[in-house]
């Protein structure tokens, strides 16, 4: 497993209130061979010159800077186009890993074979306030992600073998991604750990904090990104809904 070379993907814009925390969080993973590919997307703080300063002091920070303020797909396609890994895992600068993630990431994907992991995370206000913990099915394959997205993006990972797609410019990008890569991969599992690897951060002024946006996005979805008839889409949407209000539930702790 150390010579498995795992390529993070961070997007980066005007973090500087959290971008310390994410990077170190990176940096002191305990499978060590990895490299950080900080994206930065026109910040306007901080952001660019705290990324000059970890690049220059550890020789795993490559620091990609974007001409103009793009988006978070846009960042995370640059980011995986300059990867050099084996694996490709992805972290927003204001959310965070646990010590052990990548490790136990890659001795769950050698062992099962399996092509994608992720695992349970916990959601985090502001504040610092745990809101719930969010624990997705321990295997899913795409017709289970039909029903939600079951990977959060700061826990998956993928192995570079099974070939890179482009994050699109649409509502839902990390569902569309992960949508494409399960389908390709046949499965994706959940690593088995006794605490969550990943702590998410829940912005008060999230776009997908809008519930009947989010549906319409998924709608979307289903029509013109998968290509589903009318009737199999009603009963994704419903089985999404379904899934919403439990996932709703289940979060709080």
């Amino acid at each position: 497993m150390s010579g498995d070379l795992v390529s993070v993907i961070m997007p980066v814009y005007n973090a500087e209130a959290w971008l310390q925390r994410a990077i170190d969080s990176v940096l002191t993973q305990s499978h060590t061979h990895l490299e950080l590919i900080a994206v930065d997307d026109g910040s306007r703080d901080r952001s660019p010159s705290m990324l000059d300063a970890y690049a220059a002091a550890d020789a795993r920070v490559r620091v990609v800077k974007q001409p103009a303020n793009g988006g978070v797909a846009a960042a995370r396609n640059a980011g995986i186009a300059t990867a050099c890994g084996d694996y490709i895992a992805f972290l927003d600068a204001d959310d965070c890993w646990h010590p052990a993630k990548l490790e136990r990431q890659l001795v769950t994907m050698r062992e099962s074979g399996a092509l994608i992991s992720y695992a349970s995370y916990w959601r985090v206000a502001e504040d610092g306030r745990v809101l719930g913990k969010v624990t997705p099915p321990p295997q899913v394959d795409w017709h289970d992600m039909l029903s939600s997205n079951f990977i959060g993006t700061l826990t998956g990972m993928y192995a570079r073998r099974l070939g890179d797609v482009p994050f699109q410019r649409i509502g839902h990008e990390d569902y569309v991604f992960w949508l494409e890569q399960v389908r390709r991969a046949g499965k994706g599992v959940r690593v088995e750990s006794a605490e969550p690897l990943g702590w998410y951060l829940v912005r008060e002024r999230s776009l997908s904090a809008n519930k009947l946006r989010a549906a319409s996005w998924q709608w979307d979805i289903y029509r013109n990104v998968e290509k589903l008839g009318m009737m199999q889409s009603m009963a994704c949407m419903a089985r999404y809904v379904r899934h919403a209000l439990i996932k709703r539930r289940r979060v709080r702790v």
